[in-house]
């Protein structure tokens, strides 16, 4: 299956029903997790979380964000929402799976630029640097952007594609 095929099946899905958030977080994020989740369930998502379920400051962010990730790639979640600390180990952890396109957003330019230009699945944010309603104002606008789908975008995610080896599971 093409870029061009997996990103129509994709929007198919999509329209189909509510828009499903998977939300993941360690400590460091544990906080800023618990407070996005109950905004987007108030906001009518229906929300899927990885964990952590309880606060343990001895715990990693892998554990939560890998898991959240191949549920992205598998069409189990829309997209998803990874927190940690700074945002940048989620985002580390999140790019290791394939068809995961993550990144560390802490402006609303790259929030909905990320998605449209290059159909980023996975937001990451630092709980630790970004307070709640600046991340609440990114949660939105990462949620309400589309991919636009024109052939440049589609060609650049293809070369992206092509570099992680397996193009059929985007």
């Amino acid at each position: 299956m093409d870029y061009e095929q997996n990103i129509e099946n994709k929007s198919e899905r999509r329209a189909e029903k509510i828009m499903r958030i998977g939300v993941a977080a360690d400590h460091g994020g544990f906080e800023l997790k618990t407070l996005l989740t109950v905004a987007l369930k108030t906001a009518g998502y229906k929300v899927i979380d990885f964990g952590a379920k309880k606060l343990v400051k001895e715990d990693d962010y892998p554990d939560f964000v890998v898991p959240l990730a191949r549920a992205v790639t598998r069409g189990e979640v829309s997209r998803g929402l990874a927190i940690c600390g700074s945002g940048v180990g989620a985002c580390v952890a999140a790019n290791k799976i394939p068809g995961v396109r993550a990144a560390l957003i802490t402006d609303p330019f790259s929030a909905h630029q990320g998605v449209e230009d290059d159909d980023m699945n996975i937001m990451c944010l630092g709980g630790r640097v970004t307070g709640y309603a600046l991340s609440w104002d990114l949660v939105q606008t990462f949620l309400n952007a589309r991919f636009k789908s024109d052939e440049r975008f589609i060609r650049r995610l293809s070369k992206i594609s092509d570099l992680e080896g397996n193009k059929s599971e985007l």
